[in-house]
C-alpha cells in the first residue's frame, strides 16, 4: 500500500497527499472530498502497525470506517483537508467538475501545500498542486485509502443529518443512492431540495421541487 508513495519519495518528492471523494453516484446530497498528508517517518513506521487494515472505504464495514476516521482525525502526524461541493454546484457544473472542485478545496486546506497529490481515478482539472491519477488508487495507496475513509464517513454523517430534516426519504439508510426504497420515496413524495435535479431519475419526475 506504499508503492506509489515510495516511488514519489525516490523521485525526490517529499510531501505527498492522498486524495479521494465520496458521493459521485447518489441522487441526493453533496459530493465530499478528503486530502491527507502523513509525515513520512510516521507513515513508513506505522503502515503495518496502527495503520494496518486501512483500505478502500467501500471494502470496510461502517464500524471499521468509524474506527479509522477517529484514528486519522486525532493523529498528530497527519494533516487533513475535507471539503464538499453542494447539490447546487453539482447541478450547475456537472458531477465531474463539482467533484474536482471539492478535491481542490480539500487540498487547499492543507498548509503548507503538498508537493504532489495521489488521486484516485482519472486525471483531475484545477488542482492547486501537481498530481498523479491512479485508477483503483484507493486499494493501492495507503494515503488515498485513508482519504477515502475520511470522505466516506464525513459524507455518511451529512446524509444522516439530512435524514433528520427529510425523514420520508431514508437518507440515513441508503445515503442518497438510487435504491428501490429511495426511488419509491421519490415517486411518492417528489424530490426535496437535497436532490440533484440534473440526475436523470430526479429530472424525469413530473413533480415540482
Amino acid at each position: 500500500m506504499l508503492r506509489f508513495e515510495q516511488e514519489a519519495w525516490r523521485a525526490g518528492t517529499l510531501c505527498i497527499a492522498g486524495v479521494d471523494e465520496a458521493g459521485c453516484g447518489p441522487l441526493a446530497g453533496p459530493v465530499v472530498a478528503a486530502a491527507i498528508v502523513f509525515d513520512r517517518d510516521f507513515l513508513e513506521a506505522e503502515a503495518l502497525r496502527s495503520l494496518a487494515g486501512i483500505d478502500d472505504s467501500k471494502k470496510l464495514p461502517a464500524s471499521r470506517r468509524e474506527f479509522f476516521h477517529a484514528l486519522l482525525t486525532s493523529c498528530p502526524h497527519a494533516r487533513i483537508g475535507i471539503a464538499s461541493a453542494s447539490v447546487e454546484e453539482i447541478d450547475s457544473l456537472n458531477i465531474l467538475r463539482a467533484t474536482h472542485l471539492a478535491m481542490a478545496r480539500a487540498l487547499g486546506q492543507i498548509a503548507p501545500p503538498p508537493d504532489l497529490a495521489l488521486v484516485d481515478g482519472l486525471p483531475v482539472n484545477g488542482l492547486p498542486v501537481p498530481h498523479r491519477a491512479i485508477v483503483g488508487g484507493d486499494a493501492a495507496s495507503l494515503s488515498i485509502a485513508a482519504a477515502s475513509i475520511l470522505a466516506k464517513v464525513t459524507r455518511d454523517r451529512l446524509m444522516v443529518a439530512l435524514a433528520a430534516r427529510h425523514p420520508e426519504y431514508g437518507f440515513d439508510r441508503h445515503k442518497g443512492y438510487g435504491t428501490k426504497a429511495h426511488l419509491d420515496a421519490l415517486r411518492r413524495h417528489g424530490p426535496c431540495p437535497a436532490h440533484r435535479r440534473s440526475f436523470a431519475p430526479v429530472a424525469q419526475l413530473p413533480l415540482e421541487l
